[in-house]
């Protein structure tokens, strides 16, 4: 009778001994298996994409003046003015481009006016501050109205109402200067406007 159940409990043993090397050689399968399974990392993003993978945010800008194929530009968010004129086939030869700031970044909506040589002055006498009823003296920042900003050169829409939204937000001007700190208003087009606007 003893050897009896001491065969039965060797049997015993064995069988769980077996059934524990099983789990483990399984657990070892499994865990092998999915790492082989893996799915793929997904591509790096494209330039039409994002970082999340989302198509990129675009601008529409409006390239107009002395370039070749004026009109609607799509563009990716953070272009520059510059990027506007190449992709309106670049500046003609009668284009005056020190009077516009190539390295501002564009904003949806905006207008890029590239002026002509001696045509600036001009268009600002001819549909300027005289035309709607004003001095024809300088512009006076402080209370110009959206439509005199606009006829100034190189100031378009967009730029106007850039100036209006920075005198709402921080009071009168002062000083001629501070049109440096309203975005889309370079060194170039400040040198340009230098002499046709008051505080």
């Amino acid at each position: 009778m003893p050897e009896f159940l001491l065969q039965r409990r060797r049997l015993v043993l064995a069988a769980a001994i077996a059934l524990v090397l099983l789990l483990l050689v399984g657990r070892m399968f499994l865990r092998a298996g999915t790492a082989t399974e893996a799915a793929p990392l997904p591509p790096p993003p494209t330039g039409a994409t994002g970082v999340t993978g989302l198509p990129a945010a675009r601008v529409v800008v409006d390239v107009v003046g002395a370039v070749r194929r004026p009109g609607l530009y799509r563009l990716e968010q953070g272009s520059r003015i510059a990027d506007a004129v190449a992709r309106a086939g670049g500046a003609t030869g009668k284009a005056d481009l020190a009077q516009v700031n190539l390295a501002a970044p564009l904003a949806d909506g905006e207008q890029v006016v590239v002026p002509g040589r001696g045509v600036a002055g001009a268009s600002a006498g001819a549909g300027g501050p005289a035309a709607t009823g004003a001095p024809t003296g300088p512009v006076h920042l402080s209370t110009a109205t959206l439509e005199q900003l606009d006829a100034l050169p190189g100031v378009g829409p967009v730029t106007a109402q850039k100036i209006l939204d920075y005198r709402q937000k921080h009071g009168a001007f002062s000083s001629v200067d501070e049109l440096d700190a309203v975005p889309g208003i370079g060194p170039a087009r400040m040198d340009t406007l230098r002499d046709l606007v008051a505080p």
